[in-house]
């Protein structure tokens, strides 16, 4: 485990020779602790990033070249599967499966860049037609410069991977702050970057807390494009600013994403989907569905079932077998959740089953799975985000109200329809205003596919050829023909 920060090539300590705590929510005792970054990390992070810009090998290499040393890292990510995976769960409490599947993703994403990389030697440039032959065009797709990102703690490594590996691909270089509450694995990407021989400064990784690195970062003048994935709050706080210099930004942030099942649908299908939608991962998923609106036929019938199930969930420690369902990440989210199932319950929603922590479990950060039926529409619980294991349901009568209900939000960052009616659930996926859509089915993810959201859920995609972009600016090149007639003031006295 590294307790040093990852500068221009180097581990260093902090500047100010402090460091904080890292904690496993299963029993919250410290297990390590990592340096705390300051200001003037981030500055010396934000320098070396620049020097390797502007005067560094990386941006000037092919994407060949580029993608040779993103396979490289995959490769190493992938032979390291199972140590950062049991690394992921005591920093972050997910089960070990859970987090065995993010690592694997993670290797995944850098070799689905390494592949874009290759792609940008073919179609980096494109040749514009002009309406006047005197003049030819092209359009270039160059890296943006130093990018600034800003991870969360629920994916802890492949959030950074989502960041890191198309900014890398692009040619750019960056400055990595993973959450503090889970820097280990993101930390970790500064061994494979060393093994996989990226040239210094390339890839600079500070851990630290937000009003201290998070702030510099987002603030420091020599830092082209900033990339945040976090709550809504911090988000507008990160967007105003950036706003001072004209950064590039890119958002993604929370979600209230609904669920709209309909009577045909078989209902063991739909409580195995409405349990992925809101328990995988802890509930602790920006795009979790946690709104679930079911038509009225089989409203009580998909309640009653649900609980059963809820309730057989294996919930305790990440690396013990069978369990699905983990520890919340910290003590503080631990009480936001409780204190949300206590709110829900004053404010006139009936707690189906949890709403408490599991008996056996009180020494760690645990919330018993949660349903929570027919919340009023204008109650907390149900129009802001818990991030936690519980899971609002409202009956419908008609497709009408059922869309106009799931679309009566703040929040467009995803949403679920399920029906044997495969018109109807293209329909209604079509009228919902949400930036990721799934039909019969709730989460998966796909590195090849847009991800972000509408309205308050955020600004720009990642993943997909979308996420590249990210870190691409288009310049225009126009050259003049000196072969060929212009003459707009010059004249031929002869």
């Amino acid at each position: 485990m590294r307790d040093t920060l990852f500068i221009d090539g180097k581990w260093v300590a902090s500047t100010g020779a402090d460091s904080f705590d890292v904690t496993d929510p299963w029993n919250r005792e410290v297990f390590h602790r990592v340096a705390r970054g300051s200001p003037d990390d981030v500055d010396a992070a934000v320098r070396a990033a620049r020097r390797a810009f502007d005067t560094g090998p990386w941006r000037r290499m092919s994407g060949l070249e580029r993608a040779g040393i993103l396979r490289k890292m995959a490769d190493l990510i992938a032979a390291d599967t199972d140590r950062l995976a049991r690394l992921e769960v005591r920093d972050n409490g997910k089960p070990l499966p859970e987090a065995i599947w993010d690592i694997e993703d993670t290797a995944g994403c850098f070799h689905f860049y390494a592949d874009l990389a290759e792609r940008l030697d073919v179609d980096g440039e494109q040749e514009i037609a002009l309406t006047h032959d005197s003049f030819s065009c092209k359009a270039v797709r160059e890296p943006v410069g130093v990018a600034g990102a800003i991870i969360p703690w629920n994916f802890p490594m492949l959030m950074a991977a989502w960041k890191v590996a198309p900014a890398l691909a692009a040619g750019c270089t960056m400055v990595l702050k993973p959450s503090e509450l889970t820097p280990l694995t993101a930390l970790e990407l500064g061994a494979v970057a060393e093994a996989a021989g990226l040239p210094r400064g390339v890839l600079n990784i500070v851990s630290g807390f937000g009003p201290e690195a998070g702030q510099a970062l987002v603030e420091h003048p020599l830092v082209d494009k900033l990339a945040f994935t976090g709550s809504m709050p911090t988000g507008a706080k990160l967007m105003a600013a950036a706003a001072r210099d004209i950064k590039a930004v890119s958002l993604e942030l929370g979600g209230k994403s609904p669920m709209i099942v309909f009577a045909d649908t078989p209902i063991e299908e739909v409580v195995e989907w409405i349990m992925f939608g809101i328990f995988w991962n802890q509930g602790e998923v920006c795009s979790a569905t946690s709104r679930v609106l079911i038509e009225k036929p089989i409203y009580d019938a998909v309640v009653g079932r649900l609980a059963e199930e809820a309730q057989k969930i294996p919930v305790g420690h990440g690396l013990a077998d069978g369990v699905l369902l983990g520890p919340l990440v910290s003590s503080a989210q631990q009480e936001k959740v409780l204190a949300a199932i206590a709110r829900g319950r004053d404010e006139g929603a009936r707690v189906v089953t949890g709403g408490g922590v599991p008996a056996g479990l009180e020494k760690g950060c645990f919330v018993e799975p949660t349903i929570l039926a027919d919340a009023p529409l204008d109650s907390w619980v149900w129009t802001e985000e818990i991030f936690g294991p519980v899971v609002c349901v409202r009956p419908f009568e008609t497709e009408a109200e059922a869309v106009a209900l799931a679309n009566d939000s703040p929040f467009g960052l995803a949403a679920a329809v399920m029906s044997a009616d495969t018109v109807r659930a293209e329909r209604v996926a079509r009228a919902l205003r949400a930036g990721i859509l799934w039909v019969n089915c709730s989460q998966p993810t796909f590195t090849e596919a847009p991800w972000g959201g509408y309205k308050r859920s955020g600004i720009g995609r990642e993943l997909g050829e979308w996420g590249l972009n990210n870190y691409l600016e288009v310049k225009q090149i126009t050259a003049y023909d000196r072969s060929k007639p212009w003459g707009w003031y010059l004249k031929d006295d002869a």
